[in-house]
């Protein structure tokens, strides 16, 4: 789920609307719900040329023998998981959305079931608290709320966080999407993981940190993404920043 300082944040009007519903225009399939762009479908490329992308980058920091297995909290419409699709073709994905009415949609409308991913209609929190399978990369991007007023739930950061990290296989990646939640966030996963990055996407109020071992570096990362066929598009409008307890940079 993603906020824009401008135009494309989808705020509520006075007549009544489908809480969950799907928007199509000439750059491609919107996913809106309770007022907030939630997925993007272009079917021409799995890139989405916003938030998407950076959540789903992490994983090129990854050797491709070690995109085994990713775990995506807030599936939505699938965007990040099309994309780590491409970037990790023989990876097992599981997929976590609490909403049916958002599953039912993406399969319509935005290819989710051509993935070949698991899909788990649960709370992210009750299946952070079950799975016994280790992850090579975890991505959270759940939000509450509507609209602007769009948060973490009480549970983000902690414990969702230390949960997410204890499914970790070793030198595996945790991502999460933040909003004004980012320093908490930022605490969070610094106290944890001796690697901690930030991703900043211009024009955008989201954070994503990208937390994992002391080899995660920012100018590699974007030089991986700079490399991406899928990706090198996105990188114009990406930011890297090594965000550790010594300081910080930004490159990109």
């Amino acid at each position: 789920m993603e906020v824009r300082q401008g135009d494309c944040v989808s705020r509520s009007s006075k007549e009544k609307r489908e809480r969950v519903r799907v928007q199509v225009d000439r750059f491609g399939k919107r996913l809106i719900v309770d007022e907030t762009f939630a997925s993007f479908y272009r079917p021409e490329t799995p890139a989405t040329g916003c938030v998407w992308d950076a959540l789903a980058a992490p994983i090129l920091a990854l050797a491709p023998e070690r995109r085994r297995r990713v775990l995506l909290l807030g599936l939505g419409g699938g965007s990040v998981a099309r994309l780590v699709r491409a970037l990790a073709p023989e990876a097992d994905l599981v997929g976590v959305e609490l909403d049916a009415e958002v599953v039912r949609l993406a399969r319509a409308h935005f290819g989710l079931d051509d993935l070949d991913l698991e899909v788990r209609v649960e709370d992210a929190l009750a299946v952070l608290r079950g799975e016994t399978r280790r992850f090579d990369l975890v991505v959270e991007d759940v939000f509450v709320g509507r609209g602007d007023a769009v948060h973490k739930p009480d549970w983000l950061p902690h414990p969702g966080l230390d949960l997410a990290a204890g499914l970790l296989a070793p030198g595996g990646l945790l991502v999460s999407n933040a909003l004004d939640e980012a320093p908490s966030v930022a605490a969070a996963l610094n106290s944890r993981f001796p690697g901690l990055l930030r991703i900043e996407v211009d024009e955008y109020d989201n954070r994503i940190f990208v937390a994992g071992p002391a080899t995660l570096d920012a100018r590699g990362l974007r030089a991986a993404v700079v490399a991406d066929p899928i990706l090198s598009d996105s990188a114009r409008i990406l930011r890297f920043r090594d965000w550790r307890r010594t300081g910080s940079r930004t490159v990109g």
